[in-house]
């Protein structure tokens, strides 16, 4: 059965129209639907409030896979996810049921839906690699990726050490160009991708309210609580880094908030790139009167077997500036 990815950037209420999908394409008497999350901080287990989570008892009674399936201290990995969630997607299908999956991690949501593979890793090639990094500096690396690999060094550039060295680790482990390994827009099961759309200004003022909301609903308390226990993965979240800079002593309260406003903007405009790249995304109105509607005519036509337009939203052409 087709899968449904309801995809998109933070604050547009991708959750909210997971769960109207969800409900709506349940066929009476038989299996419901099923959610699968793709967003990397619902993973873990405590990250509620600056995650956006949806509460338990908001969920409808829909069963939701991949939440609170991680400890703060670990660190996540996309390889792991790709392993867990699929096998999500299997169960699922096993069941007769439809998965809605929904998220704005786009590498998550590839590694989910695509054609990606994972390259192992060999302590000791990294290990050397990052020792010569040290020794004689990232540009005599990327020298070196741009005799082996020149679209991957162009893709990296210079200045990215971390991500040259696992590029010349996986051509030096695989003996293939790095860029070998790099995900392809080719589903590994028929899908179909949603993406809310959504004004700039608009997009804006929707995060401005998520994050009050946030600190209202005692963000800076969650954060308090998880602090000693925050591994270096949940440490960068959006929302958590910057209220650990205040609890910290770094900053104000005042402008802890208000750099997670600014923060969350930048992710969104981030995520709209991702996304905004993908000609398979269908884009719908965030503002519309009959999104549901909308929604579930894109995935009719898709069941059909008629693959969705490229769309070309406001919000992808205000962000992608």
């Amino acid at each position: 059965m087709l899968i449904v990815a309801v995809v998109g950037p933070t604050a547009t209420g991708k959750s909210d129209l997971a769960l109207d999908l969800a409900q709506a394409l349940t066929p009476a008497g038989g299996p419901p639907a099923e959610i699968v999350n793709a967003d990397a901080y619902q993973l873990y287990s405590g990250m509620d409030i600056g995650s956006a989570k949806v509460p338990v008892d908001q969920r409808r009674g829909i069963v939701h896979h991949q939440i609170d399936v991680l400890r703060v201290g670990e660190d996540a990995s996309v390889a792991r996810y790709q392993a867990s969630a699929r096998a999500d997607l299997d169960a699922i299908a096993a069941r007769g049921a439809r998965a809605v999956v929904v998220g704005g991690s786009g590498l998550y949501l590839r590694a989910l839906l695509d054609d990606m593979t994972f390259p192992g890793t060999d302590p000791a090639v990294r290990a050397a690699l990052e020792e010569r990094a040290e020794r004689e500096g990232t540009r005599a690396l990327f020298s070196e990726l741009e005799r082996s690999d020149p679209a991957a060094a162009v893709s990296i550039g210079p200045k990215n050490t971390r991500r040259i060295v696992r590029a010349l680790e996986v051509i030096m482990i695989t003996g293939a160009p790095f860029t070998a390994n790099l995900p392809r827009q080719e589903y590994v099961r028929p899908a179909v991708q949603i993406g809310l759309d959504c004004d700039r200004d608009v997009l804006d003022a929707r995060v401005e309210a998520r994050v009050e909301h946030m600190w209202d609903a005692g963000l800076v308390d969650e954060v308090r609580t998880l602090s000693r226990g925050l591994g270096r993965t949940a440490r960068r979240a959006v929302g958590y880094a910057e209220v650990l800079a205040y609890l910290a002593g770094e900053t104000t309260a005042e402008q802890a908030r208000a750099d997670v406003t600014a923060n969350t903007r930048r992710l969104a405009r981030k995520q709209m790139g991702w996304f905004g790249r993908d000609p398979r995304v269908a884009w719908l109105s965030v503002g519309s009167p009959t999104l549901l509607d909308d929604a579930l005519a894109v995935i009719a036509a898709a069941d059909a077997g008629q693959a969705p337009a490229p769309g070309t939203g406001p919000v992808r052409r205000s962000l992608g500036s």
